[in-house]
Parts: structure tokens; sequence; C-alpha cells
């Protein structure tokens, strides 16, 4: 990594404390609301809280709003096509179930821009260069979200968060969320085709 890219860290991490903290106490009513809509739909936890990698590998939890109903083998509802609700399509086209990360970026596990978070067993199967995306800390939203998001293949993200690693700025963060503010507006790229959001990674390789 850069001397200049060193330098810009210690900026962006100013920037994230202030921005996901403004965010949390301005959205607090949306937050509440949803929260409430949740229970409400999907009963409990609120949240959905899974383990993820985060810079140089080590391990966070991540916050969402959960989004699927519980696996029931008597209701048939197992795939994540049967559990994902029609108010869970909304939240997640509208990447509402995304601010709880906002907590993660406060605490430092992630950033407001960077690659996104992906499962801990995804490590043992990333190449050298893939590998590099965990250079800086993952984000609520990154260059491959704004580039295609579900809709590209998982080379095209990886070759994303690698370039977002060897040329991110503060110029290319503030293209990256007004990018990303016009991708939710219009929802692009929210699913792959015959999934309800993407294929596992290694999976489109099996298919």
């Amino acid at each position: 990594m850069s001397i200049r890219i060193q330098i810009y860290d210690v900026v962006k991490r100013g920037i994230d404390i202030f921005g996901a903290g403004t965010g949390l106490v301005v959205l607090s009513p949306v937050i509440g609301a949803v929260a409430l809509v949740v229970r409400a739909k999907l009963g409990s936890p609120v949240l959905f809280k899974q383990d993820r990698p985060g810079r140089n590998g080590k391990i966070f939890t991540l916050y969402k709003f959960r989004s699927m109903l519980d696996v029931d083998e008597t209701k048939n509802l197992v795939n994540d096509e049967d559990r994902l609700t029609s108010f869970g399509r909304v939240l997640r086209s509208t990447s509402v179930d995304e601010l709880p990360s906002l907590l993660n970026v406060l605490r430092g596990d992630m950033s407001l821009v960077g690659p996104r978070p992906l499962l801990v067993s995804y490590l043992q199967r990333y190449t050298p260069e893939q590998s590099r995306r965990h250079e800086v800390r993952p984000g609520v939203t990154g260059l491959a979200q704004v580039r295609g998001r579900n809709a590209i293949s998982w080379d095209e993200k990886f070759r994303f968060d690698v370039e977002y690693v060897d040329s991110c700025s503060f110029f290319l963060d503030v293209q990256i969320i007004v990018k990303t503010c016009f991708a939710v507006l219009r929802r692009q790229g929210i699913t792959q085709a015959d999934h309800v959001t993407t294929a596992k990674f290694g999976e489109e390789n099996d298919a």
C-alpha cells in the first residue's frame, strides 16, 4: 500500500466516524421504525448477525436488518427464495437493511466505502490477488456495487475490489457514495439471474 493511501486511511477513519455517527443520529427515526416493522413481519431477532472477515482477514460481527424468515422445514421454508418475503425484498432493494452496519463503521470494523465484507468460508477460495481486497476495511458500499452490484460476476467484483485498494482516495469515495445513491434509487443490480440476490462464490463455476 502506497504512502499516499496510508495517509488517506487516517483521514478516512475520521470521515467514517463523523459520517456513521451523523447517519445514526439523523436516521434514528427511520431505524427505529424499520426495527418495529421487521419485528412485526419477520419476528425476533430484528437484527441479522453474522461473522465476516474484515481488514487483514480479522473476523468481526456484521449487523444488518433481518430480511428473511427462519428456516422451517414444516412450512417448506428452506431455500433463500422461499424465506425472502416481499417485505424483505423491499428492504434489500432499497438497502435499508444495511443501516445497522453504520454501527460497524463507528466501531472500526468497516468503512463507509470499501470492498463488501463476504462470507468467512470464502477466505480459502481467493487467489492471492483476490485476497488483496482485505488490505483495507470492508465497506457499506464499494466500487463493485456501483459497477453492477449483484448483476456482475465474482471475477469482476474482485477485480473492482482490488482496483479500489490500489486507487482509493477522497474523491473516489465521494463518487462511489453519490453513484450508490443513484443506484439505490434506480434499484439497479439487486439480483443475479436465477437467484434472489447472487450465487455464492464458486457456485457460478459449478453451474
